[in-house]
């Protein structure tokens, strides 16, 4: 395996598309043909599958990557994280790269048990295995460097990626990541801008031959202010920008998250596309994979025109 951003440009480069389908199976928007019949966890387990299959089989060769989000898996129990796990491994065997949305953080041994969890490797009878076995993970910086180095040994090791919590895209974000604060030479800032500037910091190691790091950031497409400030103070690394789409993110909005070489944005879009037969007459609910693969086109010209 590649040098994790390496990886991710040798894929845009290929789908010419630096869209992340995320894949946030909210149940109630579901078609009804999937959930007629759910009586169990295990039969929702079994239709967020069969819906992520059928996604993934629409987008994959106009897309490099996927994003689950644990929490909708991790609700439903065993049977959720089992859908969660299946839809990683279908992922990759068709050859995209998975960033598990997992937004961790903590000290010690608790940061290096989900760190070898997920993007690390775990020991079973003289032996390591692989657990959840994504290409890249979201993690929480709140609890600092201690926090982030185990992950930061994994990413290493085991050529993986790591996105840090930098400006979040939700509206409350402004009452923690805007605080003004002093860091250790005096100067104030916000706090976002002080975790961007240990971004650049922590990815300097993993520099790969094209330039960028597998070390990188979250901002929110709903903050493009700030994203063109943290793209300045991290100009090697990629962003990885949610809030396209649903949330009210515009290709106009996310455009300064890339750099001039046209790479350094990963954009993610969920509900914009998963539930894309809902918005329009045209589509019924056995469409639902048209529907996705019509508006992952529609994303893919939209970007694409803002950066060429």
């Amino acid at each position: 395996m590649g040098q994790f951003a390496d990886n991710c440009i040798e894929k845009i480069r290929q789908k010419k598309s630096s869209v992340i389908v995320g894949l946030d199976p909210h149940l109630l928007l579901f078609p009804k043909q999937l959930t007629d019949r759910i009586k169990s966890f295990e039969d929702i387990a079994d239709a967020i599958l069969i819906f992520n299959k059928e996604i993934i089989d629409a987008v994959y060769d106009i897309v490099p990557f996927i994003k689950p989000q644990i929490a909708f898996y991790e609700q439903f129990g065993l049977h959720g994280l089992k859908a969660y796990i299946e839809t990683i491994k279908y992922g990759q065997k068709k050859g995209l790269l998975v960033i598990g949305d997992i937004k961790r953080g903590d000290i010690g041994s608790t940061a290096q048990a989900y760190s070898k969890g997920h993007i690390g490797k775990v020991e079973l009878l003289g032996k390591q295995h692989d657990v959840f076995g994504v290409d890249a993970i979201t993690i929480n910086p709140y609890l600092g460097s201690d926090s982030i180095k185990p992950f930061i040994n994994d990413a290493e090791n085991f050529n993986r990626g790591l996105f840090i919590l930098v400006k979040t895209s939700n509206p409350s974000s402004i009452e923690l990541q805007d605080l003004i604060v002093e860091n250790k030479t005096g100067e104030r800032s916000k706090l976002f801008i002080e975790v961007a500037k240990y971004v650049q910091i922590w990815g300097q190691d993993f520099i790969g031959k094209n330039g960028y790091s597998s070390i990188g950031a979250v901002i929110g497409a709903t903050y493009p202010e700030e994203l063109a400030e943290i793209r300045e103070i991290i100009p090697n690394s990629f962003l990885l920008i949610p809030g396209y789409g649903a949330q009210g993110g515009s290709a106009e909005d996310i455009k300064y998250g890339f750099n001039k070489d046209g790479f350094g944005a990963l954009i993610n879009a969920s509900r914009s596309i998963l539930f894309a037969y809902r918005k329009s007459d045209k589509y019924i609910d056995k469409d639902f994979q048209k529907a996705a693969r019509d508006e992952t086109i529609r994303m893919n010209d939209e970007i694409n025109m803002i950066i060429h």
